[in-house]
């Protein structure tokens, strides 16, 4: 029978060729336009690192006060070294890291290779195996050679290959800022899009932007003096104390991203409860003048909280779901067209016996028809859309944007369901066809 109905509906689109194709054409441009915007959004939101986000927390405590409005009643989202050391030492986590993005010298003793700069994360011994980070040969440093503040260095699949032709570099040595670094490890095809963990110091493009090359100890970087330019100071000037490197370190100027990993919900309102009595103490010593304003916040909350999903993305959204609601207003006037140019041979059909049911049926399957061809145009258009992504979004986000099996789908699942919905109402006015006057008027 199903086939039977598909059968009909060929035929049907057969008779009204021009109805057809352009009730074809209407769904695949308003299912690819929805499509493409959809695969930039789910780039943008997906989670960076599934096994784990939930267990992933940010912590912030207000260091600069009501009178700087930050956002709101927000704390900064990065912390000050004062208070950035202070969590790292109370060690109140299972694990936890300190981190800031910097960039070096990187020089080599390979003649061929010249002296460039590279960038990547000052980074405590924890960054490795909370976020899950893959090794191709050696592995991070220990928590000991923090305290030891050792001049050890962990390197992109990338730049090993560059430097050493992908062979195992571990042991070996490069000079960063001038400096001799032994090679601990190569990181193996890491690059999590966003860079989750850099969220509060870079901007959207380098949000989406390739991780970095190099990662050296938090402490080393700090022995070093090797800034960030991704600071904020209280009185809204970048480069206040850095002329001063401890007073730099002193001063109230928030640069420092700090992640813990927390297990349980037990562990999450024991790290909260933690941060409120730090708060409370720094008023009570005088440093801060107002009442404790933390916030905790997990991965995935942290990244909506953070709008990292770009507004154009989500603009998009907006505009390509209203271009198709349009279009299924205009299928509906089509299929209208297309339904009830055939009252008469509905009638007969109704006259020799078929069921209104029969008719439910035969034109909602002519419909989905209609719309998984629409669908697989669509297809081809959201493919083609997807190769110009780059001319909406940054470069850095339109390369994560991706088509897939599931993508695919969704497109003619889309389609398909766009054309039932615009269906049932010229369905249901040509089921409600007088078989006795459609006889009539053509006897």
């Amino acid at each position: 029978m199903w086939g039977y109905y598909v059968a009909l509906a060929w035929r049907s689109s057969a008779r009204s060729k021009a109805l057809t194709a352009l009730v074809i054409a209407l769904l695949a441009f308003g299912v690819s336009a929805c499509m493409v915007s959809y695969a930039v959004f789910r780039a943008t939101t997906s989670d960076p690192i599934p096994a784990k986000s939930s267990r992933l927390y940010v912590p912030q405590i207000d260091s600069f006060g009501p009178t700087i409005n930050w956002n709101g009643s927000e704390p900064s989202p990065v912390l000050s070294y004062t208070d950035a050391i202070a969590l790292y030492q109370a060690r109140k986590a299972s694990r936890q890291t300190l981190l800031y993005p910097a960039t070096w010298q990187m020089e080599s003793d390979n003649r061929l290779i010249p002296a460039m700069p590279l960038s990547g994360d000052a980074v405590t011994a924890d960054f490795f195996p909370m976020f899950d980070v893959p090794f191709r040969f050696g592995g991070g440093w220990t928590p000991t050679d923090d305290t030891q503040h050792a001049s050890v260095v962990v390197i992109s699949r990338r730049l090993n290959d560059k430097l050493f032709g992908g062979q195992n570099s571990v042991g070996l040595e490069i000079r960063l800022d001038g400096k001799i670094f032994r090679i601990g490890g190569v990181l193996d095809d890491w690059n999590p899009k966003p860079r989750f963990f850099d969220i509060a110091s870079l901007d959207i493009p380098g949000i989406f932007s390739d991780t970095g090359d190099i990662y050296i100890p938090f402490t080393r970087a700090i022995d070093m003096k090797k800034g960030t330019k991704y600071d904020l100071c209280p009185s809204y000037s970048t480069d206040l104390g850095i002329s001063d490197w401890d007073k730099y370190l002193r001063s109230e100027c928030v640069w420092i991203d700090a992640w813990v990993e927390l297990v349980t919900p037990s562990d999450v309102e024991r790290y909260r409860e933690f941060l409120r009595n730090y708060a409370e103490e720094q008023r009570r010593n005088g440093r801060f003048s107002w009442a404790p304003n933390i916030r905790l916040r997990n991965l995935m909350a942290w990244m909506a909280h953070e709008h990292v999903t770009p507004k154009a993305s989500n603009l998009s959204m907006l505009v390509s779901a209203s271009f198709l609601l349009i279009v299924m207003v205009n299928v509906v006037g089509l299929m209208l067209a297309r339904f009830m140019r055939r009252a008469p041979e509905i009638g007969i059909r109704r006259a020799l016996g078929a069921s209104r049911a029969a008719v439910y049926r035969q034109l909602l399957i002519e419909g989905a028809a209609l719309g998984c061809v629409g669908g697989i145009l669509g297809v081809a258009l959201t493919l083609l859309g997807l190769r110009g992504a780059g001319a909406l979004f940054e470069p850095s986000i339109a390369r994560i944007v991706h088509a897939d099996a599931s993508l695919i789908v969704l497109t003619v699942l889309l389609a398909m369901a766009a054309t039932v919905i615009s269906a049932l109402y010229p369905t249901w006015r040509a089921a409600k066809i007088q078989p006795a006057w459609q006889i009539k008027i053509n006897s």
